[in-house]
């Protein structure tokens, strides 16, 4: 007897099928299937016809399909201050402008619309997931839901008052407050966010560690990102910033170090030991000079890493396939070793790498039975990236953002054909517009 067909969403047939998990695999001529947004079986495709009938197709017959990508660190609203101050050192870049502009223009309406402006640029690079750090988080919250990508919230804290909040009780209040109202959000997830050692005072710092504990939150937070960071740390604490961390009991598998630039060989230890995840910013580290961070020697030790592009302030793209480039490259050099990271690593870096740190890698992260159908679709069909010989070389070393062809989150189409779905980009683009008359008239 015949089995009978059985009907799903959504089946999406490509050439190639990277799932990431389990690592090194690339399978050719496959389909994903989709029910109710989540991956429901990955089979050859003569199979996936013979058993299954879908409402919706979808081939791609000179494509790659992705877990969509993680953005483990994010500012997604500055995408509004995206080249205001360029060429400049960290904290000339914070001190002199870019503090100096938010208290003037941030507010619920700025997070807001820079967000919207964000999320449409990050969809189109094939970014379904972000991990942010800003004020007026509920703000953020609601422009990541408007656009249908997925986000972990920042609650951010930090110990001088902004047009937010007064002082860290009073973020990390108000941050709870729109965490306790959105809970229920399937595609929101929240992150405690201290900004970082040069803000955040040691008892605002053991607050967020008493928080995190109670409502279980991976802690979101810069360190070690420069050399003046540490020297100001010395003279204020008499111990560089992992070593405060460390005796207040932060270092933790809760705890996400963003940059993670500027580590000795007891620190990458220290770091291991306790579990601690590291969003690298590869991009943001070079433009901002603050150095290229010990990424094999931190891989080589164990050490969870995720990619992510810091905000369009300072990198000035939201492209986490730049970042996968650059993250092989400066491996590689800052190592002596061509093979200090390979393609696979860094893929994995850029989906299940960021998902994992926050603590979403049963859901995300991996083209897995029953997680959640976040996919990307890559075009390789294009004179400047033929001939195709390894698929995941080239998602490393070869395609951009512009490749990007179609992307899903939790089953449902974001982009498609290389555009929007749903979000008005010429719309996009005059709010934009509105907002740089104002910041600089």
């Amino acid at each position: 007897m015949i089995a009978p067909v059985q009907l799903v969403d959504l089946i999406i047939e490509a050439r190639w099928l990277v799932p990431v998990d389990p690592a090194g695999v690339v399978l050719e001529n496959h389909a994903v299937l989709v029910n109710d947004g989540r991956i429901t079986a990955l089979l050859p495709q003569e199979e996936a016809a013979a058993r299954f009938s879908a409402r919706s197709y979808k081939r791609l017959d000179q494509h790659v399909l992705i877990p969509g990508l993680v953005n483990l660190h994010t500012h997604a609203a500055m995408s509004l201050l995206r080249g205001l101050a360029d060429d400049l050192p960290l904290m000339a870049w914070l001190q002199q402008h870019i503090w100096p502009a938010e208290a003037q223009h941030v507010s619920e309406q700025f997070v807001h619309d820079g967000t919207l402006l964000a999320c449409a640029e990050m969809l189109r690079a094939g970014i379904t997931c972000f991990n942010d750090m800003y004020f007026f988080p509920g703000a953020a919250a609601e422009a990541a839901l408007a656009s249908g990508i997925r986000a972990a919230i920042g609650l951010i804290a930090v110990d001088f008052p902004s047009s937010y909040a007064t002082d860290a009780d009073d973020y990390l209040a108000k941050g709870i407050a729109v965490r306790d109202r959105l809970l229920d959000e399937p595609l929101l997830s929240f992150c405690l966010a201290p900004h970082a050692p040069y803000t955040v005072s040691d008892r605002s710092l053991g607050k967020v560690l008493t928080l995190a504990e109670q409502v279980e939150l991976p802690i979101h937070v810069h360190l070690h990102e420069t050399v003046q960071e540490i020297d100001d740390s010395l003279k204020r604490f008499g111990m560089r910033p992992i070593e405060r961390f460390r005796r207040l009991g932060l270092l933790s598998p809760a705890l996400i170090a963003v940059h993670a630039v500027h580590l000795d060989a007891c620190e990458i230890e220290l770091l291991a030991r306790h579990g601690c995840s590291v969003a690298h910013c590869p991009s943001s580290n070079l433009k901002l000079a603050s150095g290229i961070a010990p990424i094999a020697e931190l891989f080589g030790k164990g050490i969870n890493i995720g990619l992510g592009t810091d905000g369009a302030a300072s990198n000035n793209r939201l492209d986490l396939l730049q970042e996968m480039r650059l993250t092989a490259l400066l491996a590689k050099e800052k190592s002596g070793r061509a093979d200090a990271i390979n393609a696979h690593q860094v893929l994995y870096m850029a989906t299940l790498g960021g998902a994992r740190a926050l603590g979403l890698e049963a859901n995300i992260g991996s083209i897995s039975v029953g997680k959640a159908a976040d996919l990307c679709a890559i075009s390789v069909n294009d004179v400047a990236l033929a001939p195709c010989y390894d698929p995941v070389s080239h998602l490393t070393y070869a395609v951009g953002r512009e490749h990007v062809s179609e992307v899903w989150v939790a089953g449902r189409i974001r982009v498609e054909n290389g555009q929007l779905v749903e979000n008005n980009e010429t719309g996009l683009i005059k709010l934009a517009l509105l907002w740089q008359n104002k910041i600089r008239p």
